[in-house]
């Protein structure tokens, strides 16, 4: 793979496996790549949840707005230029605020064969 340098222009978002909310996801770089990542952009819309028990380990950068993620051990809120680490096996629940949210991520291994 050579040196690639991405934008939001450059993705292609759709609703995220196995949620109805208005949450959104567009891999740039994943398994058909032949990397060991997946690099990609997300969106959420104001106000959406979702709840899931990490299947790979998962970096969100937030771009815009704001997001809160909570565990048994508490919650973080994260807002533009803000990294959170969500390692796999931890149970988080990902709500995003009056603005909604968009955001970079890169997981390890990659996510989509994690959610088959």
């Amino acid at each position: 793979m050579k040196i690639r340098k991405f934008t939001k222009a450059d993705v292609a978002l759709e609703r995220s496996p196995g949620q109805e909310g208005d949450i959104f996801v567009g891999n740039l770089i994943d398994e058909r790549h032949g990397g060991p990542i997946t690099i990609g952009y997300g969106r959420y819309a104001p106000g959406q949840s979702l709840t899931e028990t990490m299947a790979v380990d998962d970096v969100v950068i937030v771009l815009e707005g704001r997001l809160s993620i909570s565990t048994e051990a508490g919650t973080v809120s994260a807002g533009p230029g803000e990294i959170v680490y969500m390692p796999k096996g931890e149970t988080v629940t990902i709500r995003s605020h009056e603005e909604g949210a968009f955001t970079a991520y890169v997981t390890y291994p990659h996510w989509r064969p994690a959610h088959s």
